[in-house]
C-alpha cells in the first residue's frame, strides 16, 4: 500500500519521509530505519499494512494506562519494525526484525476485522502496541477511524518519535496514549536508543494539548538514567504539562544487548516515587513490583485509596461521580461513560 506523509525529496527519485521525527531520506530500493517503508521507484510504500505479527485481549492496565477505562479490556494489535533500536527491548524479536534480518512477517487481519474482533470480545479500545504505532500508521488510522465510528477508543503505546503532521493527522480519532519517556538525558537516547529526546517532549506536550489522556512509562536502568537531578528534571517536566499526569516507572530486567546490568533495586523504584511527588505529580506507580503498594491509585487529596490494583487486576473503587468518595475531590481518572478529565 502507498505510504502517507512523504514527498519527494529534491525532484526525486528519492522521498522524504515526515512520519516520524527520523525525517529520512530514502532512496530508490532502500528502507527507511523503521524497516517497513520503502522507496519503489520514487514512491513510499508501507510493507506492513494488515500484517498483524500479533494480536490479543489485554486488560488496559497492561499498556500500562490506570486513568483511561480502568478494569477494562482492550483489543491490541502490532506489526513488526520499529524505528527506535533500543539496546533494553523487550520485544526485539519483532521489532527489530525488519532491521535485523529484512523479514516482514505477519498474519492478514483487515481493520475491519480489528474492529470486530474487539466489539466480539467486549473490549472498550483498540490498543496499538507491542511494537511502534507510528511505523504502521496507516493501518493503525484505518482501524481507528472505523473503531471511532463504533464507538470504540483508540490508544498509541508509543516512543513519542511521531511528528507533528502525523498528530494532526490522526487528531480526532486518538483518545489515549502511554508514551515511553526511556531518560531525559538527550546522550542516553543518542546512544542507546538511537534517536534523540526532544522530539518525544515536543509529542508528550503535543499528545496533552490535543485532549489526548496522556500516561507516562520511564523504565529504570540501573546507572543509566536513574540519577536524582535526572528524575528530578523528568518529573517537573511531566508536571509543568499538568500534575496529573500519571507516571509509571518501572523496573528494568536484563535483556537483549543490555543483559551486563543488573535489575534495578525496588529501593531506586522507591526513590524515584518520592521524586515525582517532590515535583508535584500527583499520580506516580511503581511497574514491574508485583504486589507493591505503589500499583495502586491514591486520592492526591486525602491519600485514600480510589482504585486498589493487585498486578492487572483491579479492586473496588472509590471513586463516586468523578471524585474521591472520601474528601471529595476531583479525580484525573476518566471512566466508562464520562467525558475525558481535563485539568
Amino acid at each position: 500500500m502507498q505510504a502517507v506523509l512523504w514527498r519527494e525529496w529534491r525532484g526525486g527519485p528519492s522521498v522524504h519521509c515526515f512520519l516520524c521525527a527520523h525525517h529520512c531520506r530514502i532512496a530508490p530500493g532502500e528502507r527507511g530505519k523503521c524497516g517497513v517503508r520503502e522507496n519503489r521507484e520514487g514512491i513510499l510504500y508501507t510493507l506492513v499494512y494488515g500484517c498483524a505479527i500479533s494480536s490479543a485481549v489485554d486488560p488496559i492496565e497492561k499498556k500500562p494506562l490506570f486513568h483511561f477505562l480502568p478494569g477494562s479490556m482492550s483489543f491490541s494489535i502490532a506489526t513488526v519494525g520499529c524505528n527506535f533500536t533500543c539496546s533494553f527491548c523487550q520485544n526485539a524479536d519483532i521489532s527489530q526484525m525488519p532491521r535485523v534480518q529484512g523479514t516482514i512477517i505477519g498474519g492478514a487481519l483487515t481493520p475491519q476485522q480489528v474492529v470486530d474482533g474487539a466489539l466480539d470480545a467486549g473490549c472498550l479500545s483498540i490498543s496499538y502496541t507491542y511494537t511502534e504505532p507510528t511505523i504502521f500508521y496507516e493501518y493503525a488510522r484505518d482501524c481507528a477511524r472505523l473503531a471511532t465510528a463504533s464507538g470504540l477508543k483508540n490508544i498509541f503505546v508509543t516512543n513519542g518519535y511521531m511528528t507533528a503532521e502525523m498528530l494532526g493527522d490522526i487528531d480526532g480519532n486518538l483518545h489515549a496514549a502511554n508514551v515511553d519517556l526511556k531518560s531525559f538525558s538527550d546522550a542516553f537516547y543518542r546512544s542507546l536508543v538511537g534517536a534523540r529526546l526532544k522530539p518525544v517532549l515536543d509529542s508528550i506536550r503535543r499528545l496533552w494539548e490535543m485532549g489526548v489522556w496522556v500516561e507516562v512509562t520511564t523504565l529504570l536502568i540501573p546507572g543509566r538514567n536513574d540519577s536524582e537531578q535526572e528524575l528530578r528534571a523528568l518529573a517537573a517536566f511531566l508536571a509543568s504539562i499538568s500534575p496529573d499526569i500519571p507516571w509509571h516507572v518501572s523496573r528494568f530486567h536484563p535483556t537483549y544487548n543490555l543483559r551486563d546490568v543488573p535489575p534495578t533495586p525496588v529501593s531506586a523504584i522507591e526513590k524515584a516515587l518520592h521524586i515525582g511527588r517532590e515535583e508535584g505529580l500527583h499520580y506516580i506507580y511503581g511497574g514491574n513490583i508485583p504486589g507493591h503498594s505503589s500499583e495502586s491509585t491514591l486520592c492526591p487529596g486525602c491519600g485514600s485509596v480510589l482504585i486498589e490494583r493487585q498486578g492487572f487486576r483491579t479492586g473496588e473503587s472509590g471513586i463516586t461521580d468523578g471524585r474521591c468518595s472520601r474528601c471529595g475531590r476531583e479525580v484525573a481518572i476518566h471512566e466508562k461513560g464520562a467525558p475525558p478529565w481535563r485539568s
